[in-house]
């Protein structure tokens, strides 16, 4: 199965994930925070859309579903019930969806908000995680409607992928994170490369995003909570009450939030 996977901008820096089944002409976008980007690219690569698929509520994720099934009417919506939206599939932890006999699992990703969604798609062997703002390259997101447990508790359970799981965050942020990451773990040098090649290709306007999960694992601090060296960072800048990867994790978002 040919499918590729092609990043609409959409915003500032938002990114519309766009599955494309190069045999049929069909597409399935994730998280359509804008219709026109969607329209445009569709228009010009003669692309029929089949499907959308959502992580969360917020607007810049669901803002341009209603106008796209407006325009497409025979596009099947996949969401949460609490996503807002009119969907034809209801989705929750362990749901399935399929891409042209492509399966997704749906993995129960929340802390951002409380009914966040990721959708873990195979092709060939190889996993595909579109993980909205739950995860984002070196970083994570905020906690809105979820809770700081429920978000470590995700990235524990996102961290469970295999190494070469390649991960689709919806934003691209990897450079600021990287910064505050620095902070973190001022020696850490596959930050610091990592840095330099996401400051070149944001430069060029080129998405530094997908990753894989193993190159987080070296440059995310929101995953190397049990490393020495990101929890002497932490002690430096905050007062916790112990080592505990939790307490680490709200740490680390905390600081984060105020960078």
């Amino acid at each position: 199965m040919s499918i590729r996977i092609h990043p609409i901008k959409a915003f500032n820096d938002n990114y519309i994930w766009t599955l494309i089944n190069e045999s049929n002409k069909q597409a399935i976008v994730i998280d359509p925070g804008q219709a026109a980007p969607v329209v445009a690219y569709l228009e010009e690569n003669g692309l029929e859309l089949t499907s959308i698929w959502t992580t969360h509520h917020h607007h810049d994720h669901i803002g341009g579903v209603a106008e796209l099934q407006e325009s497409y009417p025979m596009t099947h919506l996949v969401a949460h019930t609490e996503h807002n939206v009119d969907e034809d599939q209801t989705i929750k932890d362990g749901s399935t969806v399929s891409a042209w006999g492509c399966s997704a699992q749906v993995w129960d990703v929340s802390g951002h908000t409380a009914s966040h969604m990721a959708y873990i798609l195979d092709i060939d062997g190889l996993k595909h995680c579109f993980c909205g703002d739950t995860l984002f390259s070196a970083g994570c997101g905020r906690v809105f409607t979820g809770t700081i447990e429920q978000l470590h508790d995700s990235f524990k359970r996102l961290n469970g992928l295999p190494a070469e799981t390649l991960l689709y965050p919806a934003h691209e942020y990897t450079a600021s994170n990287l910064r505050f990451g620095l902070s973190i773990e001022p020696d850490n040098e596959a930050m610091q490369q990592a840095l330099a090649q996401a400051e070149d290709k944001t430069a060029q306007g080129i998405p530094t995003l997908p990753v894989t999960l193993g190159h987080e694992r070296a440059i995310n601090v929101f995953l190397r909570t049990q490393e020495p060296s990101v929890i002497a960072g932490v002690k430096a800048q905050f007062n916790i009450d112990d080592d505990k990867s939790l307490t680490v994790f709200a740490a680390l978002r905390e600081l984060k939030n105020n960078f």
